[in-house]
């Protein structure tokens, strides 16, 4: 089973790019979206094609919105994760499939305390969402297990986890995405019993493989990146991951979104 996810930033936008180019070149099984940002009735009928939507659109007019794409209907579809702060904005979707429930997720971008008020309130807003979301994949995760499904959450996490994971961590150490709480959260939900960074498992000392890199300059071209875009799974389908990797674009000029597709293939 080939599964993907993709930070499509506005799939209105990716569709222009290529987006249906990159889906029948992949050839995915799954497809995990973020950053939708469309209404449903305004998402092309190209890309509805063929594909069973799960998506939680979110009442933020343009701005979110998080999708599953399969191809046959999920037995339960749930939106958010149980949060009253959160749950509205389109950041969570959950379905479950044949021996597995998978998300997508979108977490908040955050900011620092050194900055401005509105960046310190940012940065505590994104804590919050992650405690509460930490909270959540447990649930999830022991739902699954006891339905007899493995757990794969995939999406943009917007962190950095290792130095491994952006081009430029020296200069970054005090940005959003790379914060040293921010990474020490993201190493509290991975444990060997718990879930894995599936990617980081095939590629152990590499760096990257980068998923997002910034419109701006030569950010692209130098592959100055950042990993933030993942899958994490139960350890049984983590082993079962015979392969794995960033589909990035082949230049600047043909790139889908700031973000390129992160696809793993389960032997399941």
């Amino acid at each position: 089973m080939r599964i993907a996810t993709l930070n499509v930033n506005g799939i209105r936008a990716a569709h222009r790019r290529g987006f249906l180019d990159w889906v029948d070149r992949a050839e995915p099984d799954v497809i995990a979206l973020q950053e939708v940002r469309c209404p449903t009735d305004q998402i092309p009928s190209e890309v509805r094609e063929g594909w069973v939507w799960s998506y939680h659109q979110g009442d933020i007019p343009g701005r979110n919105g998080v999708a599953i794409l399969t191809r046959n209907e999920p037995a339960d579809v749930r939106l958010g994760f149980g949060n009253r702060e959160f749950d509205h904005e389109g950041r969570w979707v959950e379905v479950d499939l044949p021996g597995l429930t998978v998300a997508s997720l979108y977490l908040p971008k955050g900011g620092t305390l050194f900055e401005d008020e509105a960046s310190a309130e940012k940065y505590h807003r994104k804590r919050r969402f992650c405690a509460s979301l930490a909270r959540h994949l447990t649930r999830a995760r022991l739902d699954a297990t006891r339905a007899g499904r493995e757990f794969l959450v995939m999406g943009d996490f917007n962190v950095a986890h290792t130095e491994l994971d952006l081009k430029n961590h020296r200069s970054n150490r005090k940005s959003e995405g790379f914060l040293p709480e921010e990474r020490e959260w993201f190493g509290s939900i991975l444990g060997p019993r718990t879930l894995h960074d599936v990617v980081r498992r095939l590629h152990p000392e590499e760096p990257g493989p980068y998923s997002w890199w910034s419109w701006r300059g030569q950010a692209f071209t130098n592959d100055a990146g950042w990993r933030i875009d993942y899958h994490l799974a139960t350890p049984n389908l983590s082993k079962k991951a015979t392969s794995g990797g960033t589909h990035r674009d082949a230049s600047y000029d043909t790139r889908i979104s700031d973000h390129a597709p992160v696809v793993v293939d389960y032997d399941i």
